[in-house]
């Protein structure tokens, strides 16, 4: 049992009536619990909490909990407010990072009494990294329906007179001095820029089924490589990460291509001035990792990780929410299409984009589908 001032927080390590020891139950549990007790030092803790709070719980008992999160965080008053009120209080979207538990946590935090224990509090953390991600996946599939209506208009009224145009330039270049050609030409090119930007919109336009089979992606991966090594990244090293026993993907593999090429160039660039420039990519399973897809009673499994991550500068805070919208780029000559199209081509395969940036680089994650299928090699199945 664990003690704190002769009082036994029976509710934190009890026998339940079927004989499991409560801190079964609670080692148990993926969410961090912590037990703190009336002098605010930390009486009890779960597995998750040990690791989360980077200490085992032999450390965190001889802390008090202002130890672990930053000078005036919302915890304590958290923690008062449960006290005073004598009942259960919740607080969302609180930032507990500090340099000893890791920059960015933010949490929903649940406190409650425990009335065998007065001044004692519970405490479980709910980290919101997989809430965040979904909520992500929601807007990416939201702003890439927003270009697809915004491509098909473009490609309509746009792309028709821009050949008029460009027809009226050639003809006036005939007759044109030669100071005035350079004006003609300049129509020209910039005509010609216009048409290709409103080309590669309209690929968000397509809503024909995606033509999908089982995929090998350090197959994809490879080549991907030898494109980026010997183009717009021959100046950056790429570091692979490979899970070799990896499941094939369910996806096109084009489609996938696109995406790596994307995610790989993107990176490259924003290495420009870095000393040492590096991209690490990784593949990994992450069993556990189940999405809800409208019009899908069961919850869709993605277990593949694959990630790009680069050593760069990060992507400035404020336009890391609105990384995947469409015409948002950190390029001066940037079309700000390249995010927006990984976001379009993971969501139409049921996955999830997201990305994590700091001051130490850019990660770029993405969570698919796993082939279940059999897989048939010259009409033999596996």
């Amino acid at each position: 049992m664990l003690e704190t001032g002769g009082d036994t927080l029976t509710h934190a390590k009890a026998t339940l009536s079927n004989g499991v020891p409560g801190q079964a139950v609670l080692d148990s549990l993926p969410h961090p619990v912590v037990v703190v007790g009336g002098d605010d030092k930390i009486v009890g803790a779960n597995s998750a909490a040990e690791g989360f709070f980077h200490a085992s719980l032999s450390v965190m008992k001889r802390r008090e909990v202002s130890w672990f999160v930053p000078f005036g965080s919302p915890l304590l008053g958290l923690i008062a407010q449960v006290r005073d009120r004598g009942g259960p209080v919740n607080e969302y979207k609180v930032d507990i990072g500090s340099p000893r538990i890791g920059q960015e946590k933010l949490v929903d935090i649940h406190a409650s009494p425990l009335s065998d224990a007065p001044g004692s509090v519970v405490l479980l953390f709910q980290e919101r990294t997989m809430a965040e991600k979904l909520d992500k996946q929601l807007t990416s599939r939201g702003a890439a329906r927003t270009v697809t209506g915004l491509a098909a208009m473009l490609a309509h009224e746009i792309k028709n007179p821009l050949s008029g145009i460009r027809g009226a330039a050639q003809l006036l270049e005939q007759s044109a001095s030669e100071d005035d050609r350079s004006l003609t030409r300049l129509i020209m090119e910039e005509t010609d820029r216009i048409v290709k930007l409103v080309d590669r919109m309209e690929v968000f336009s397509d809503e024909r089924p995606i033509d999908r089979e089982p995929v090998n992606i350090h197959v994809v991966l490879d080549h991907v490589k030898r494109v980026a090594e010997n183009g717009f990244a021959s100046k950056v090293r790429i570091v692979e990460d490979y899970d070799p026993s990896l499941p094939p993907v369910y996806a096109n593999r084009d489609q996938l291509v696109q995406v790596f090429i994307n995610l790989i160039k993107n990176a490259s660039e924003a290495l420009s001035g870095v000393n040492e420039p590096e991209i690490v990519v990784s593949t990994a399973f992450r069993p556990g990792v189940r999405l809800s897809v409208p019009g899908v009673q069961e919850r869709v499994s993605l277990p593949l990780e694959f990630c790009v991550r680069d050593n760069g500068y990060g992507v400035p805070e404020d336009l890391r929410p609105h990384l995947f919208d469409p015409f948002i780029t950190t390029k001066t000559n940037g079309s700000g299409l390249g995010l927006a199209l990984v976001a379009k081509i993971v969501g139409d395969h049921g996955g999830v984009v997201e990305c994590e940036s700091g001051t130490r680089g850019t990660t770029f994650r993405i969570l698919m589908p796993a082939f279940t299928g059999p897989i048939v090699h010259s009409g033999i199945e596996d």
